[in-house]
Protein backbone atom coordinates (compact mmCIF):
# COMPACT_ATOMS: atom_id res chain seq x y z
CA UNK A 1 0.00 0.00 0.00
CA UNK A 2 2.96 2.96 0.91
CA UNK A 3 4.54 1.45 -1.83
CA UNK A 4 1.76 1.94 -4.49
CA UNK A 5 0.94 5.34 -3.06
CA UNK A 6 4.56 6.54 -3.64
CA UNK A 7 4.42 5.45 -6.87
CA UNK A 8 1.43 7.05 -8.11
CA UNK A 9 2.75 10.31 -6.20
CA UNK A 10 5.61 10.33 -8.16
CA UNK A 11 4.23 9.74 -11.45
CA UNK A 12 1.99 12.82 -10.63
CA UNK A 13 4.51 14.93 -9.72
CA UNK A 14 6.72 13.51 -12.57
CA UNK A 15 3.86 14.85 -15.10
CA UNK A 16 2.80 17.93 -13.15
CA UNK A 17 6.32 18.70 -13.60
CA UNK A 18 6.28 18.34 -17.29
CA UNK A 19 2.91 20.18 -17.96
CA UNK A 20 5.10 23.05 -16.11
CA UNK A 21 7.81 22.59 -18.78
CA UNK A 22 5.25 22.96 -21.56
CA UNK A 23 3.69 26.06 -19.93
CA UNK A 24 7.28 27.58 -19.73
CA UNK A 25 8.14 26.53 -22.96
CA UNK A 26 4.89 28.87 -24.11
CA UNK A 27 6.25 31.84 -21.53
CA UNK A 28 10.14 31.52 -22.97
CA UNK A 29 9.82 35.01 -23.50
CA UNK A 30 8.71 36.46 -20.39
CA UNK A 31 10.32 38.08 -17.29
CA UNK A 32 12.54 35.09 -15.62
CA UNK A 33 10.84 36.08 -12.29
CA UNK A 34 7.71 34.19 -13.56
CA UNK A 35 9.36 30.75 -14.79
CA UNK A 36 11.06 30.63 -11.89
CA UNK A 37 7.67 30.81 -9.63
CA UNK A 38 6.42 28.12 -12.29
CA UNK A 39 9.61 25.69 -11.53
CA UNK A 40 9.18 26.37 -7.82
CA UNK A 41 5.76 25.27 -8.09
CA UNK A 42 6.51 21.79 -9.77
CA UNK A 43 9.19 21.59 -6.55
CA UNK A 44 6.18 21.81 -4.16
CA UNK A 45 3.91 19.72 -5.83
CA UNK A 46 6.34 16.74 -4.66
CA UNK A 47 5.66 17.82 -1.18
CA UNK A 48 1.93 17.25 -1.90
CA UNK A 49 0.30 14.75 -2.68
CA UNK A 50 -3.00 14.59 -5.15
CA UNK A 51 -4.78 12.30 -3.22
CA UNK A 52 -4.71 14.70 -0.30
CA UNK A 53 -6.62 17.16 -2.48
CA UNK A 54 -9.21 14.34 -3.37
CA UNK A 55 -9.50 13.43 0.39
CA UNK A 56 -10.27 17.74 0.89
CA UNK A 57 -13.08 17.39 -2.48
CA UNK A 58 -14.37 13.88 -0.78
CA UNK A 59 -15.21 15.60 2.54
CA UNK A 60 -16.65 18.47 1.31
CA UNK A 61 -19.01 16.26 -0.82
CA UNK A 62 -19.90 14.41 2.00
CA UNK A 63 -19.80 17.37 4.43
CA UNK A 64 -23.36 18.32 2.54
CA UNK A 65 -24.99 14.96 2.27
CA UNK A 66 -26.06 12.69 5.06
CA UNK A 67 -22.64 10.41 4.74
CA UNK A 68 -19.97 11.32 8.07
CA UNK A 69 -18.21 7.43 7.90
CA UNK A 70 -14.68 6.41 6.56
CA UNK A 71 -14.69 9.59 4.56
CA UNK A 72 -10.64 9.39 4.06
CA UNK A 73 -10.43 5.94 3.37
CA UNK A 74 -13.09 6.80 0.54
CA UNK A 75 -10.97 9.16 -0.82
CA UNK A 76 -7.87 7.10 -0.78
CA UNK A 77 -9.86 4.13 -2.61
CA UNK A 78 -10.86 6.56 -5.20
CA UNK A 79 -7.33 7.64 -6.09
CA UNK A 80 -6.08 4.43 -6.09
CA UNK A 81 -9.02 2.62 -8.42
CA UNK A 82 -7.81 5.45 -11.05
CA UNK A 83 -4.06 5.85 -11.03
CA UNK A 84 -1.87 2.88 -13.02
CA UNK A 85 -0.12 0.37 -10.94
CA UNK A 86 3.23 1.29 -10.57
CA UNK A 87 5.19 -1.14 -7.93
CA UNK A 88 5.49 -4.52 -8.19
CA UNK A 89 3.44 -6.65 -5.33
CA UNK A 90 6.97 -8.41 -4.72
CA UNK A 91 8.41 -5.31 -3.79
CA UNK A 92 6.16 -5.77 -0.52
CA UNK A 93 9.01 -7.93 0.71
CA UNK A 94 11.53 -5.42 0.28
CA UNK A 95 10.20 -2.44 1.92
CA UNK A 96 12.51 -2.32 5.01
CA UNK A 97 15.40 -2.46 2.64
CA UNK A 98 13.84 -0.20 0.63
CA UNK A 99 13.70 2.28 3.67
CA UNK A 100 17.21 1.77 4.54
CA UNK A 101 18.84 2.56 1.57
CA UNK A 102 16.56 5.70 1.36
CA UNK A 103 17.55 6.77 5.23
CA UNK A 104 21.38 6.44 3.84
CA UNK A 105 20.70 8.65 1.25
CA UNK A 106 18.67 11.14 3.16
CA UNK A 107 21.20 11.45 5.34
CA UNK A 108 24.07 11.64 3.02
CA UNK A 109 22.54 14.45 0.94
CA UNK A 110 21.81 16.26 4.57
CA UNK A 111 24.75 15.74 6.37
CA UNK A 112 27.35 17.93 3.56
CA UNK A 113 24.36 20.65 3.79
CA UNK A 114 24.74 20.66 7.64
CA UNK A 115 27.91 21.14 7.66
CA UNK A 116 28.37 23.62 5.23
CA UNK A 117 26.01 25.28 7.05
CA UNK A 118 27.71 25.13 10.35
CA UNK A 119 30.82 26.68 8.99
CA UNK A 120 29.02 29.69 7.38
CA UNK A 121 27.14 30.35 10.31
CA UNK A 122 30.39 30.37 12.31
CA UNK A 123 31.51 32.47 9.46
CA UNK A 124 28.54 34.84 10.15
CA UNK A 125 29.41 35.17 14.18
CA UNK A 126 32.94 36.06 13.22
CA UNK A 127 32.40 38.95 10.73
CA UNK A 128 32.42 42.45 11.68
CA UNK A 129 28.94 44.26 11.51
CA UNK A 130 29.27 47.37 9.10
CA UNK A 131 27.49 49.89 10.69
CA UNK A 132 28.72 52.88 8.17
CA UNK A 133 30.94 53.22 5.10
CA UNK A 134 30.40 53.19 1.03
CA UNK A 135 28.42 49.58 1.33
CA UNK A 136 26.12 50.57 3.93
CA UNK A 137 24.91 53.41 2.48
CA UNK A 138 24.34 52.28 -1.09
CA UNK A 139 22.68 49.08 0.89
CA UNK A 140 20.52 51.42 2.03
CA UNK A 141 19.55 53.32 -0.69
CA UNK A 142 19.01 50.09 -3.06
CA UNK A 143 16.73 48.65 -0.18
CA UNK A 144 14.28 52.11 -0.38
CA UNK A 145 14.25 51.56 -4.64
CA UNK A 146 12.92 48.08 -3.60
CA UNK A 147 10.23 49.89 -1.21
CA UNK A 148 11.76 47.39 1.65
CA UNK A 149 10.47 48.71 5.14
CA UNK A 150 13.23 46.39 7.34
CA UNK A 151 16.90 47.16 6.96
CA UNK A 152 19.54 44.10 5.99
CA UNK A 153 22.44 43.83 7.73
CA UNK A 154 25.81 43.81 6.63
CA UNK A 155 29.09 42.01 8.03
CA UNK A 156 32.17 42.23 6.55
CA UNK A 157 33.65 38.60 5.82
CA UNK A 158 37.21 37.33 6.45
CA UNK A 159 36.43 34.37 4.52
CA UNK A 160 37.39 34.33 0.99
CA UNK A 161 33.48 33.69 -0.35
CA UNK A 162 31.79 36.34 -2.80
CA UNK A 163 28.81 38.24 -1.52
CA UNK A 164 25.78 36.43 -0.53
CA UNK A 165 22.41 36.19 1.53
CA UNK A 166 22.98 34.20 4.71
CA UNK A 167 20.42 33.48 6.80
CA UNK A 168 16.24 32.67 6.21
CA UNK A 169 14.59 34.60 9.21
CA UNK A 170 16.43 37.21 9.46
CA UNK A 171 19.11 37.33 6.33
CA UNK A 172 22.45 38.98 6.43
CA UNK A 173 24.82 40.50 3.77
CA UNK A 174 27.79 38.73 4.21
CA UNK A 175 30.57 41.06 2.45
CA UNK A 176 34.06 39.67 1.94
CA UNK A 177 36.87 42.63 3.10
CA UNK A 178 38.31 44.08 0.19
CA UNK A 179 36.64 43.74 -2.41
CA UNK A 180 34.82 47.09 -2.13
CA UNK A 181 37.88 48.27 -3.19
CA UNK A 182 38.21 46.41 -6.46
CA UNK A 183 34.54 47.74 -7.36
CA UNK A 184 33.71 51.26 -9.20
CA UNK A 185 30.55 52.96 -7.71
CA UNK A 186 28.35 52.10 -10.22
CA UNK A 187 29.52 47.94 -10.41
CA UNK A 188 28.84 48.32 -6.56
CA UNK A 189 25.24 49.81 -6.85
CA UNK A 190 24.53 46.87 -9.19
CA UNK A 191 25.98 44.05 -7.15
CA UNK A 192 24.34 45.45 -3.96
CA UNK A 193 20.97 46.07 -6.25
CA UNK A 194 20.99 42.16 -7.00
CA UNK A 195 21.86 40.95 -3.13
CA UNK A 196 18.75 43.19 -2.37
CA UNK A 197 16.98 41.32 -4.80
CA UNK A 198 17.83 38.40 -3.33
CA UNK A 199 16.12 39.53 0.28
CA UNK A 200 12.91 41.37 -1.41
CA UNK A 201 12.58 37.88 -2.86
CA UNK A 202 12.75 35.67 -0.09
CA UNK A 203 14.87 33.44 -1.87
CA UNK A 204 16.53 31.66 0.24
CA UNK A 205 13.23 30.43 1.98
CA UNK A 206 12.72 29.42 -1.38
CA UNK A 207 15.75 27.23 -1.85
CA UNK A 208 15.58 25.60 1.55
CA UNK A 209 12.26 24.39 0.96
CA UNK A 210 13.65 22.71 -2.40
CA UNK A 211 17.06 21.91 -0.76
CA UNK A 212 13.76 19.80 1.71
CA UNK A 213 12.28 18.16 -1.39
CA UNK A 214 15.91 17.19 -2.62
CA UNK A 215 16.77 15.39 0.66
CA UNK A 216 13.39 13.43 0.47
CA UNK A 217 12.81 12.91 -2.95
CA UNK A 218 17.26 12.18 -3.77
CA UNK A 219 16.51 8.91 -5.91
CA UNK A 220 14.32 10.99 -8.10
CA UNK A 221 16.38 12.82 -10.81
CA UNK A 222 14.06 15.32 -11.57
CA UNK A 223 13.99 17.02 -8.63
CA UNK A 224 18.06 17.87 -9.01
CA UNK A 225 17.47 19.30 -12.60
CA UNK A 226 14.64 21.36 -10.89
CA UNK A 227 17.14 22.71 -8.84
CA UNK A 228 19.27 23.85 -11.50
CA UNK A 229 16.38 25.56 -12.99
CA UNK A 230 15.34 27.12 -9.99
CA UNK A 231 19.10 28.54 -9.63
CA UNK A 232 19.83 29.56 -13.40
CA UNK A 233 15.87 31.60 -13.26
CA UNK A 234 16.30 32.80 -9.44
CA UNK A 235 19.88 34.84 -10.70
CA UNK A 236 18.41 35.62 -14.43
CA UNK A 237 15.46 37.31 -12.69
CA UNK A 238 17.55 39.16 -10.27
CA UNK A 239 19.66 40.09 -13.20
CA UNK A 240 16.57 41.72 -15.03
CA UNK A 241 15.63 43.86 -12.30
CA UNK A 242 19.56 45.29 -11.62
CA UNK A 243 18.58 46.21 -15.33
CA UNK A 244 15.44 47.35 -15.47
CA UNK A 245 17.02 50.06 -12.14
CA UNK A 246 18.89 51.35 -14.85
CA UNK A 247 22.64 49.72 -14.21
CA UNK A 248 24.16 49.72 -17.80
CA UNK A 249 24.82 46.58 -19.36
CA UNK A 250 28.56 46.35 -19.15
CA UNK A 251 29.31 47.32 -15.94
CA UNK A 252 27.30 45.11 -14.16
CA UNK A 253 29.02 42.02 -16.33
CA UNK A 254 32.45 43.51 -15.30
CA UNK A 255 31.56 43.74 -11.73
CA UNK A 256 30.03 40.05 -11.37
CA UNK A 257 33.39 38.87 -13.16
CA UNK A 258 35.25 41.08 -10.57
CA UNK A 259 33.40 39.44 -7.91
CA UNK A 260 34.40 35.77 -9.22
CA UNK A 261 38.23 36.94 -9.57
CA UNK A 262 38.35 37.51 -6.10
CA UNK A 263 36.44 35.41 -4.32
CA UNK A 264 37.46 31.77 -3.77
CA UNK A 265 34.09 29.98 -3.08
CA UNK A 266 30.85 30.48 -3.69
CA UNK A 267 28.04 30.22 -0.65
CA UNK A 268 25.46 27.18 0.29
CA UNK A 269 22.48 26.07 -1.96
CA UNK A 270 20.23 27.82 0.35
CA UNK A 271 22.25 31.18 -0.39
CA UNK A 272 21.75 33.48 -2.73
CA UNK A 273 24.67 35.30 -3.90
CA UNK A 274 25.67 37.16 -7.10
CA UNK A 275 27.61 34.16 -8.90
CA UNK A 276 25.21 31.84 -8.45
CA UNK A 277 23.47 29.87 -11.76
CA UNK A 278 25.37 29.57 -15.52
CA UNK A 279 27.89 32.12 -15.45
CA UNK A 280 28.59 32.03 -19.46
CA UNK A 281 25.03 31.97 -20.04
CA UNK A 282 24.16 34.63 -17.26
CA UNK A 283 26.84 36.94 -19.48
CA UNK A 284 24.99 36.20 -22.31
CA UNK A 285 21.69 37.11 -21.29
CA UNK A 286 23.10 40.32 -19.78
CA UNK A 287 25.15 41.62 -22.36
CA UNK A 288 22.04 40.73 -25.03
CA UNK A 289 19.42 43.57 -25.14
CA UNK A 290 15.72 41.56 -25.08
CA UNK A 291 12.40 42.86 -25.69
CA UNK A 292 11.02 40.77 -22.31
CA UNK A 293 6.87 40.16 -23.08
CA UNK A 294 4.45 41.30 -20.22
CA UNK A 295 1.42 39.24 -18.88
CA UNK A 296 -0.98 40.38 -20.99
CA UNK A 297 -4.54 39.37 -20.13
CA UNK A 298 -3.77 36.25 -22.56
CA UNK A 299 -0.70 35.01 -20.84
CA UNK A 300 -2.73 35.68 -17.55
CA UNK A 301 -5.78 33.66 -18.20
CA UNK A 302 -3.20 30.51 -19.08
CA UNK A 303 -1.67 30.99 -15.74
CA UNK A 304 -4.71 31.43 -13.93
CA UNK A 305 -6.48 28.63 -15.44
CA UNK A 306 -3.42 26.37 -15.15
CA UNK A 307 -3.26 26.82 -11.39
CA UNK A 308 -6.74 26.29 -10.59
CA UNK A 309 -6.66 23.00 -12.67
CA UNK A 310 -3.73 21.96 -10.98
CA UNK A 311 -5.43 22.73 -7.63
CA UNK A 312 -9.36 22.57 -8.10
CA UNK A 313 -9.31 19.19 -9.93
CA UNK A 314 -8.25 16.71 -7.49
CA UNK A 315 -10.30 18.80 -5.01
CA UNK A 316 -13.40 18.50 -8.00
CA UNK A 317 -12.51 14.82 -8.76
CA UNK A 318 -13.28 13.84 -5.05
CA UNK A 319 -16.20 16.01 -5.04
CA UNK A 320 -17.80 14.25 -8.26
CA UNK A 321 -16.71 10.56 -7.15
CA UNK A 322 -18.36 10.96 -3.97
CA UNK A 323 -21.45 9.82 -4.69
CA UNK A 324 -24.59 8.60 -2.75
CA UNK A 325 -24.22 5.00 -4.13
CA UNK A 326 -20.56 4.28 -3.02
CA UNK A 327 -20.64 6.43 0.00
CA UNK A 328 -23.24 4.15 1.10
CA UNK A 329 -21.85 1.20 0.50
CA UNK A 330 -18.93 2.37 2.49
CA UNK A 331 -21.24 3.48 5.18
CA UNK A 332 -22.83 0.06 5.10
CA UNK A 333 -19.63 -1.17 5.38
CA UNK A 334 -18.27 0.35 8.30
CA UNK A 335 -22.06 -0.14 10.35
CA UNK A 336 -21.51 -3.84 9.53
CA UNK A 337 -17.70 -3.97 11.03
CA UNK A 338 -19.25 -2.88 13.65
CA UNK A 339 -21.92 -4.88 14.39
CA UNK A 340 -18.91 -7.74 14.17
CA UNK A 341 -17.78 -6.07 17.48
CA UNK A 342 -18.71 -7.44 20.76
CA UNK A 343 -20.57 -5.08 22.99
CA UNK A 344 -19.60 -3.21 25.37
CA UNK A 345 -21.78 -4.74 28.19
CA UNK A 346 -21.93 -7.87 29.57
CA UNK A 347 -24.60 -8.70 32.03
CA UNK A 348 -25.49 -12.20 34.30
CA UNK A 349 -28.34 -14.48 33.80
CA UNK A 350 -29.48 -13.00 37.08
CA UNK A 351 -30.16 -9.15 35.96
CA UNK A 352 -31.47 -9.97 32.53
CA UNK A 353 -33.95 -12.45 33.95
CA UNK A 354 -35.74 -9.53 35.97
CA UNK A 355 -35.68 -7.70 32.87
CA UNK A 356 -37.86 -10.57 30.61
CA UNK A 357 -41.03 -8.90 29.21
CA UNK A 358 -42.26 -12.14 26.98
CA UNK A 359 -41.07 -15.75 27.04
CA UNK A 360 -41.97 -18.17 25.07
CA UNK A 361 -41.59 -22.07 26.65
CA UNK A 362 -39.92 -24.50 24.15
CA UNK A 363 -41.59 -27.67 22.72
CA UNK A 364 -39.88 -30.27 24.15
CA UNK A 365 -38.99 -33.01 21.39
CA UNK A 366 -40.42 -35.85 20.96
CA UNK A 367 -36.94 -37.88 20.03
CA UNK A 368 -35.97 -36.53 23.25
CA UNK A 369 -38.54 -37.82 25.23
CA UNK A 370 -38.89 -41.08 24.30
CA UNK A 371 -35.05 -40.79 25.10
CA UNK A 372 -35.74 -39.67 28.33
CA UNK A 373 -33.37 -37.02 27.67
CA UNK A 374 -33.43 -33.57 29.95
CA UNK A 375 -31.17 -31.19 31.48
CA UNK A 376 -30.32 -27.44 31.05
CA UNK A 377 -29.21 -25.68 27.47
CA UNK A 378 -27.12 -22.75 27.88
CA UNK A 379 -27.27 -20.11 25.23
CA UNK A 380 -25.35 -16.91 24.47
CA UNK A 381 -26.67 -14.37 23.08
CA UNK A 382 -26.58 -10.67 22.01
CA UNK A 383 -29.77 -8.44 23.73
CA UNK A 384 -30.07 -5.75 21.22
CA UNK A 385 -31.19 -1.53 22.72
CA UNK A 386 -34.38 -2.31 21.70
CA UNK A 387 -34.44 -6.03 23.44
CA UNK A 388 -34.49 -8.35 21.06
CA UNK A 389 -32.67 -11.58 20.85
CA UNK A 390 -29.65 -11.89 18.21
CA UNK A 391 -26.47 -13.90 17.41
CA UNK A 392 -27.47 -16.59 19.56
CA UNK A 393 -24.70 -19.61 19.92
CA UNK A 394 -24.64 -22.28 21.76
CA UNK A 395 -22.42 -23.23 25.25
CA UNK A 396 -23.52 -26.05 26.18
CA UNK A 397 -26.62 -28.88 26.48
CA UNK A 398 -27.75 -32.18 24.83
CA UNK A 399 -27.35 -31.93 20.61
CA UNK A 400 -31.21 -33.15 20.64
CA UNK A 401 -32.34 -30.20 22.87
CA UNK A 402 -30.47 -26.99 21.51
CA UNK A 403 -32.64 -26.77 18.17
CA UNK A 404 -35.68 -26.47 20.36
CA UNK A 405 -33.78 -24.14 23.11
CA UNK A 406 -33.05 -21.45 20.29
CA UNK A 407 -36.40 -21.91 18.25
CA UNK A 408 -38.03 -20.64 21.86
CA UNK A 409 -35.72 -17.68 22.85
CA UNK A 410 -35.84 -16.50 19.44
CA UNK A 411 -39.33 -14.75 20.39
CA UNK A 412 -38.32 -13.62 23.70
CA UNK A 413 -38.29 -9.97 24.70
CA UNK A 414 -36.27 -8.22 26.61
CA UNK A 415 -36.57 -4.74 28.39
CA UNK A 416 -33.73 -2.25 27.28
CA UNK A 417 -30.45 -2.83 29.34
CA UNK A 418 -29.56 0.66 30.71
CA UNK A 419 -25.95 2.26 31.06
CA UNK A 420 -25.91 5.78 32.45
CA UNK A 421 -29.44 5.73 32.05
CA UNK A 422 -29.02 4.76 28.21
CA UNK A 423 -30.09 1.70 26.50
CA UNK A 424 -26.91 -0.30 25.09
CA UNK A 425 -26.32 -3.45 23.12
CA UNK A 426 -25.21 -6.42 26.36
CA UNK A 427 -24.47 -10.10 26.26
CA UNK A 428 -25.48 -12.26 28.42
CA UNK A 429 -26.36 -16.26 29.17
CA UNK A 430 -29.59 -17.54 28.94
CA UNK A 431 -30.55 -20.98 30.38
CA UNK A 432 -33.50 -23.31 29.00
CA UNK A 433 -34.77 -26.26 31.00
CA UNK A 434 -35.57 -29.43 30.03
CA UNK A 435 -37.72 -31.26 32.44
CA UNK A 436 -39.50 -34.31 32.11
CA UNK A 437 -42.78 -35.21 33.92
CA UNK A 438 -42.97 -38.06 35.87
CA UNK A 439 -46.15 -39.95 34.29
Amino acid sequence: MILTALGNHLWQSTLFAAMTGLLILILRKCHARIRYWLWFAASIKFLIPFSLLVAIGSRLAWSCGAVTSNRLHFAIEVISSVTPPTVVPGLVHLLPALVGVWLCGFLAVLFPWYVQWQKMSAAAQDALPLLEGREVEVLRRMERAAGMRKQTEIRLSHASIEPGIFGIVRPVLMWPEGISRRLEDAQLDAILAHEVRHVRRHDNLAAAIHMVVEAIFWFHPLVWWLGARLVEERERACDEDVLELGSERQVYAEGILKVCEFCLASPLACMSGVAGGDLKKRMVHIMTERMLHKLDFGRKLLLGAAGLAAVAGPIAFGLVNANPTRAESAAGLAAAQQSEQPPAAHASKEEMAALVLKKVPPEYPEAAKKAHIQGHVVLRAIISKDGDVENLQIVSGHPQLAPAAIEAVKQWKYRPYLQQGNPVEVETEIDVNFTLLAE
